[in-house]
């Protein structure tokens, strides 16, 4: 069956290949790479990766598109359900015979309301579905195939056996033609990496307990399989000789550095290649691993800083102290390497002393650049269960995480922070964070240095001011609604 791989149109900017934290709108325009979408692609002959929001494909593009496929996969969220069953529905009125399956966190997590979302759903593929999808893709009989949920002749739902997890993930295709192939890769931007860039995984899963992240809990698990050094750095001669205008390659596993034996290993190997590289890290590595890194052409890490709370960090498990991510910072300052840091607004159980304590202590790390994001307590996380359990949420739709522009709403509250005041601390941690000498200073003189990043960063920076006015509108629009 000929297949299309589909990331739908959704709200504009709406970065569905966010994954684990940030399945949203973002203050400035940023699009991750469909990697899960482009693996099981690069399995099935003939098939297309068709990612429409950074590409400007509207739906009439898609169902233009779409029309010419048997089968169609569509890769959803919790936050983006609804309209992924809208446009599933437009393909099916227009082709009845499509067929059309769902994949993703939530489809795994929820397959029965997930298959009960909309009539033009046919299966759900849970867990890891790339072997899934190619089983369908090959026609199979939907009975037969291990870790999918279907609707019968009849319109009841099955489940079938759930899928072993692939423990030999050099067996499964690199990515890397795949986006040669159906993507163009100067659309996809992050505003902490070089432009262009291209990221992909060389292992899935993470070893951390997390409370809030997504694809560990799900579909990725909490053991860390990898593909072996060789072969990742095999893929990413490959890739430097089939982009080479890519200037920065990301390593989007959860926690590249999870397994440092390995990752040493990687890193010796790239430095021959002479590209820059960064990837996700734990804010716990020592100052030889991480001068060795940068010596072999790390350039930045991501650091999921979360809280400047340590009781915080104790309750979501995070498994790493205020004090340890000083020295980590301190040593990553010292060997030239740049952080882009993450934190997080409205974890269990958020106070407006804790929030002052996060945003001193960002404040105090002064990392090259942040991210803000609210907690989203996503189906499937032990984050979600604690609200359940807790009387956190303050809607009774468990699953609306995003405003219907798009952008990420507060969805819990505390006895002694609410909603509002977590949402209206977003747009406060940004202005005291940024608006200093030195991370002002910073930003001038990467403009300075760079045409090209001059430009970005006046788009970024029109783009961040738009969406804090927009985020102002809905949190008076929520005040006055109650």
């Amino acid at each position: 069956m000929s297949t299309l791989f589909l990331s739908p149109p959704s709200f504009d900017g709406f970065d569905g290949g966010a994954g684990a934290r940030y399945q949203a709108r973002r203050e400035v325009t940023s699009y991750w790479y469909p990697t899960w979408l482009a693996q099981p692609a690069a399995l099935v002959p003939g098939s297309k990766l068709l990612d429409c929001p950074p590409h400007d494909i509207d739906v009439a593009g898609c169902l233009g598109i779409a029309k010419d496929f048997d089968h169609v996969i569509i890769n959803t969220s919790t936050p983006s359900l609804k309209n992924d069953c809208k446009v599933a529905e437009a393909i099916k009125q227009q082709r009845p015979a499509t067929k059309i399956g769902f994949v993703g966190a939530h489809a795994m997590v929820l397959p029965t309301e997930t298959l009960k979302a909309s009539w033009a759903i046919d299966w759900v593929g849970r867990k890891e579905f790339d072997f899934t999808c190619k089983e369908v893709a090959e026609g199979r009989e939907l009975s037969t195939i291990k870790g999918l949920s279907y609707k019968d002749g009849e319109g009841k739902i099955k489940h079938n056996p759930e899928r072993e997890m692939i423990a030999d993930m050099d067996s499964l295709p690199w990515v890397a033609d795949v986006y040669k192939r159906d993507l163009e890769i100067e659309k996809y931007f992050i505003g902490y990496l070089q432009h262009p860039y291209v990221s992909m995984y060389t292992g899935r899963g993470c070893p951390a307990q997390c409370t809030f992240c997504l694809w560990p809990q799900t579909i990725g698990g909490h053991k860390y399989r990898v593909r072996s050094a060789q072969n990742v750095a095999d893929e990413m001669a490959y890739m430097k000789k089939t982009f080479p205008q890519v200037r920065e390659f990301f390593f989007d596993d959860d926690t590249f550095t999870a397994n440092l034996p390995r990752a040493r290993e990687i890193a010796k190997k790239l430095g021959p290649l002479g590209v820059d590289w960064s990837c996700n890290s734990r804010a716990n590595l020592d100052y030889d691993t991480i001068k060795s890194f940068k010596d072999n052409g790390l350039r930045l890490f991501l650091v999921g800083y979360e809280s400047g709370n340590d009781e915080t960090l104790t309750r979501i498990k995070k498994g790493v102290t205020t004090a340890e991510m000083r020295r980590f910072t301190k040593d990553c300052h010292k060997a030239g390497v740049v952080i882009h840091g993450t934190f997080i607004l409205g974890l269990p159980v958020e106070t407006k002393e804790t929030i002052e304590q996060t945003i001193n202590f960002a404040k105090e790390l002064d990392v090259f650049s942040l991210q803000v994001s609210l907690a989203a307590p996503y189906p499937g996380t032990e984050l979600y269960e604690q609200a359940k359990l807790n009387g956190w949420f303050v809607k009774k739709d468990k699953t609306d995480l995003v405003e219907d522009d798009g952008l990420q709403q507060s969805t819990l509250a505390y006895p002694n922070c609410s909603k509002e005041e977590i949402f209206a601390s977003v747009e406060r941690f940004y202005h005291r964070y940024y608006l200093r000498p030195k991370p002002v200073l910073r930003i001038i003189r990467t403009m300075l240095e760079d045409k090209d990043v001059c430009v970005r960063r006046v788009r970024e920076g029109y783009e961040f001011f738009k969406s804090m006015a927009e985020r102002r509108s809905d949190l008076a629009a929520a005040t006055a609604n109650g």
